[in-house]
Parts: C-alpha cells; structure tokens; sequence
C-alpha cells in the first residue's frame, strides 16, 4: 500500500477527517472495504511513527503494514471509548520497540527535530548560520541514541502531540514513568547542548578569522 510522508506538523491533527464512527463500525462488523478506508485515512501518521523508530523506509513500511494487519485481525477487541489513532499508534510502537529490541539498528537522521523545552537553558547565539546545521545533527544523534521505549515517548510527545497519560497507555507504563523518561530525554538534550557551545564557539572563531 503506498504511504506518504507529513513532516514538520502535529501529526495527530494533520489526518483527513472522515466519519470514523461508521467506518469503524462497520469495520468492527467485518465490512474490509470500510476497514481500508481506516488504512487510507490513518496511513501517514502510522508510517512516519514507524520510520522515525526505526529509521529506514523499508523497515517503516513494513512496520506499517504489521501495525494495520494487528489492528485488523483485533479489531474486534478494540476499545470503541479509546481514540482509534492512539490505539493504532500504540500497536505500532510496541511494534518498532519490539523491532528494535531485536536487533541494534543503524543510527538514522531525522527530517525535523521535536520542540523541546528547554527555554531554560542558556543555547549559542542565534546568529550562528555556520554552526546550525551542525547542531541539528548532534540533536537527531541524541534521539538515535535513546533507547527505544524512551524513543517512542519522545516522538510522541512531540510530533503528536500526546499527553503523559496517553503515553503511559501507549506504552503500557505509568504517568509517572512516562514523565521521568521524557525529563531525561530534555535533560540529556539540555546537556549535549551546553557541551557543545565551546566547540562552536571554537569553530566559529576559526571560522571568522582571517587568512594569514
């Protein structure tokens, strides 16, 4: 099935609004044709969650493809009450978790980095053009490096714009585990962030200086 990317959005807002109650009903009945348009209308978001776990759009379409094939064999079983996107989102990153627990998966670059909030810490001048591309690369390496649960509650965090609480669903732990993970994650970012401003500051003296 062909999947189309949607970067640099709330993913979770970004889907084409559809009458979901019916198609699910009827999907929940064993209608398939209803079924594929759920697939059609949830395919972006589910596919971008998967290739951003793991890094490689092969692997991400096929995580995809298990995710809906998951969602269709229980569908029966799912929770009417529940949004029907944050139950397939949690089939897929139990999904690339499992995947990436597995097997240790290259590291990957990202297209966009999430908003972290870290307001509070002191970030190199703005007027640093030479030293950004740099940066944003030493930031998807911080998201490479975390391990996968912890992963999979950042992206949630800040590409769909989930709450704690429907992380610790998602990922099957507590509020409190859930917010002890992604204070972690801001922590480490924070902290990759501070080393580096000697190092660009170095470079851009160096790189200001004039030739002798």
């Amino acid at each position: 099935m062909p999947y189309i990317t949607v970067d640099n959005e709330k993913e979770r807002g970004a889907f084409v609004s559809i009458p979901e109650n019916e198609w699910l009903g009827k999907a929940i009945n064993g209608e398939e044709e209803a079924f594929t348009h759920l697939v059609e209308a949830y395919q972006t978001p589910v596919y971008n969650l998967c290739y951003r776990m793991l890094g490689e759009p092969n692997s991400a379409e096929d995580a995809a493809q298990e995710t809906f094939w998951r969602a269709y064999r229980n569908i029966k079983r799912y929770d009417t009450d529940r949004s029907f996107i944050t139950w397939l989102l949690s089939i897929a990153a139990h999904y690339c978790i499992d995947q990436q627990r597995k097997k240790r998966l290259p590291l990957f670059e990202m297209d966009e980095f999430p908003d972290f909030d870290v307001a509070d810490i002191e970030t190199p001048n703005p007027e640093k053009e030479f030293n950004q591309d740099e940066e944003n690369s030493a930031l998807h390496r911080l998201i490479n490096q975390l391990n996968p649960q912890d992963r999979a509650a950042v992206i949630l965090k800040y590409w769909y714009d989930c709450s704690e609480e429907e992380i610790s669903q998602m990922l099957s732990l507590t509020v409190s585990a859930v917010k002890s993970r992604l204070h972690r994650s801001r922590r480490q970012l924070a902290e990759l962030v501070t080393s580096m401003q000697p190092q660009t500051a170095s470079k851009r003296r160096r790189h200001e200086s004039p030739a002798l």
